[in-house]
């Protein structure tokens, strides 16, 4: 009997010397803010999670303290609920998943406090002056889906497309290259686009030396592959259509610069597809043989779409230019549809670019229909290889009671590209893709935009390791809020791939109609 009690006592023993040292640990970890000596400044932290707006529904902010010192403890607190107290030996600070949540949730529109201590060489504690945020109204859209490339590759294999759990850090793959290519080169995927920031209407546009160039449709978890390419894509908000840019682009070196890679499109046009009669549609408007027309992007409630023109100025469309690709500037355009009717209207001008001397790129607009952001870059249709590119934004209700389309240049901007961006489905948060942080890898940013259009300093994607981003070798691109995750499988995207039923899409001849030859399947010309 003596040996069963011995055998029992001894874990009990040991949880009670843990809750004991635990006690201490915590006990030692309050003292610094009391007998701490105060540093009149905030501390160094990254990523930097200070002075913005964080979405009440985010997952940890995780950071690092770039202090030196021997023992670290932060605080964080608001105007309710209970502290979170974080003693660590290391400047890596992990918060607690569940007390985080409890935080945000309890103090919506209260500020957020940071309170950073450090045990110096001496065994002295030090404290710096607190960091504070605060915690928005308004929650943003649980998922993110975004592409991950390598930024310098010379194969498919890498590329993928993911699907991120903003409450916390859980990602997922929707579809990788690697998944219907068991050769080491794998396939490319690219150009994933939503319908209304849901998920049950999908498309993405697929490369591959043996399965050619197609486009996956995927609706309510059905899954075709059609044999056309979709470039630039976007969805009326009916799901009815889904306008599309065709783009024979081409990428570039330049002899020197920050930034030697380049891309110019040689020819480019505008199409739609019609899901109904599965047949894609071309008006003239949109396919001017003496124009450049590409990203497309509808008005909330279906009655416009906005797009970017420039006039070609070479003749040969099949070789890069040796001059004149650097005068190339985008005008930002409109034109009014009915789609009952299947009509177009009249072309409208709203920005040019001889009104802003820079190129205008990637409109998108807010789901409530009235700010219209953009980005502008000094020339060219590819702002991720602009240090020039800069965030604007546009207040289409203003313009609609004055005549006038007004822009301004956002304060989130920086010295390093800044460009492709979306609007959470409530319209308070977007998200967008810049170089800031090192100049190399494109990093998705979050910021709050607030009733009037003001945009806040923008939030790093948290994850989970505070060190990621110090040692993660790819880049994210075209970042996409969703309210809710892909449904459908990797596996059954991937079967569509392979599979070699397609959907015969009925095509106009015409000048914008594109041609993709299966021995140099990346490439479209016009006929």
């Amino acid at each position: 009997m003596n040996k069963y009690r011995r055998y029992l006592l001894l874990p009990i023993t040991v949880a009670i010397l843990a809750i004991v040292s635990l006690y201490y640990i915590l006990s030692a970890a309050d003292q610094p803010i009391h007998n701490a000596t105060l540093i009149n400044r905030s501390p160094r932290i990254r990523p930097d999670y200070t002075n913005t707006a964080i979405p009440p529904n985010i997952a940890p902010l995780n950071f690092i303290v770039n202090e030196p010192g021997r023992r670290y403890y932060v605080r964080i607190y608001s105007k309710q609920g209970k502290d979170i107290n974080i003693y660590s030996k290391k400047p890596q600070i992990v918060i607690p998943l569940k007390p985080w949540r409890e935080l945000l949730h309890l103090n919506r529109k209260n500020k957020l406090y940071f309170d950073v201590c450090f045990e110096d060489e001496n065994g002295q504690w030090q404290r710096f002056a607190s960091v504070t945020n605060t915690i928005a109204p308004a929650d943003t859209d649980e998922y993110l889906v975004y592409r991950l490339i390598k930024p310098l590759y010379g194969n498919w294999f890498d590329t993928g497309i993911y699907q991120r759990h903003l409450v916390n850090y859980d990602q997922l793959p929707v579809l990788r290259g690697r998944s219907f290519r068991q050769q080491s080169e794998g396939g490319c995927v690219s150009c994933h686009a939503f319908c209304n920031n849901r998920t049950d209407k999908m498309t993405i546009g697929v490369r591959d030396w043996n399965y050619g160039v197609s486009t996956l449709l995927s609706q309510n978890g059905k899954v075709s592959e059609m044999d056309v390419k979709f470039g630039y894509t976007a969805w009326h908000p009916s799901g009815r259509i889904i306008m599309y840019s065709m783009n024979k682009v081409q990428q570039f070196f330049h002899m020197t610069g920050v930034e030697i890679r380049n891309v110019v499109d040689l020819d480019s046009a505008l199409a739609y597809y019609d899901l109904k009669s599965k047949t894609i549609k071309v008006t003239p408007q949109l396919a001017d043989k003496f124009r450049l027309e590409t990203y497309p992007t509808w008005s909330p409630d279906g009655d416009y779409l906005y797009f970017c023109s420039a006039p070609i100025l070479w003749s040969d469309r099949n070789v890069v230019p040796p001059k004149n690709f650097e005068k190339i500037r985008y005008d930002l355009m409109r034109i009014s549809y009915d789609i009952d009717t299947d009509s177009w209207g009249r072309l409208e001008t709203v920005l040019s670019a001889s009104q802003t001397g820079k190129s205008i790129l990637l409109p998108r607009i807010s789901p409530d229909g009235r700010f219209l952001m953009f980005c502008m870059c000094d020339y060219g249709c590819f702002p991720i290889y602009q240090l020039s590119s800069d965030l604007y934004i546009m207040d289409l209700q203003a313009a609609r009671q004055t005549g006038n389309f007004t822009y301004r240049r956002l304060e989130v901007n920086s010295d390093r590209s800044e460009s492709w961006h979306c609007w959470s489905s409530n319209g308070r948060w977007v998200v967008f893709s810049s170089k800031r942080r090192d100049g190399v890898f494109i990093r998705s940013y979050i910021s709050y935009v607030d009733e009037d259009g003001k945009v806040y300093k923008p939030l790093l994607l948290p994850q989970k390791d505070p060190d990621f981003y110090d040692s993660f070798l790819k880049t994210y691109t075209v970042p996409e809020f969703v309210v809710e995750p892909v449904q459908t499988r990797e596996k059954d995207l991937a079967d569509a791939v392979r599979s070699p039923a397609q959907i015969e899409v009925t095509m106009p001849l015409t000048g914008a109609t594109p041609k993709a030859g299966p021995s140099d399947p990346w490439q479209q010309d016009r006929e």
